[in-house]
């Protein structure tokens, strides 16, 4: 995961072995959340993929399936950042900021 784009967005591509292994949070969500999770990561635009990952908890325990949003490294510009495990940069401009688009949460999409 590295922070690219006009947005300073957190990116992670479909790359494996490189970089950090990524510490995140896990959330369970329906179909109608996954479809307005698709939309505001652009799935189904080029360069822009959700993909069903194997994740392992820090603290162990089994495995869990998980679906992730990936980009290709063409949306990735420019980079802001090196690889990181943890997202924690403020710069982030969140959606409802952004002048082509104008609503404040995913349930708006």
């Amino acid at each position: 995961m590295l922070i690219a784009g006009p947005w300073f967005a957190p990116m992670m591509f479909n790359e494996p072995g490189v970089g950090y292994r990524v510490i995140g949070e896990l959330y369970e969500a329906d179909e109608d959340t996954i479809a307005k999770l698709d939309r505001l990561e652009s799935v189904g635009k080029p360069g822009n993929l959700r993909v069903a990952i194997e994740v392992e908890p820090v603290v162990g325990g089994p495995a869990w399936s998980a679906l992730v949003y990936l980009k290709s490294r063409q949306l990735a510009d420019p980079i802001h950042s090196g690889y990181l495990r943890i997202y924690e940069d403020r710069r982030f401009i969140p959606f409802d900021r952004r002048d082509e688009h104008r609503c404040n949460s995913v349930s708006d999409l």
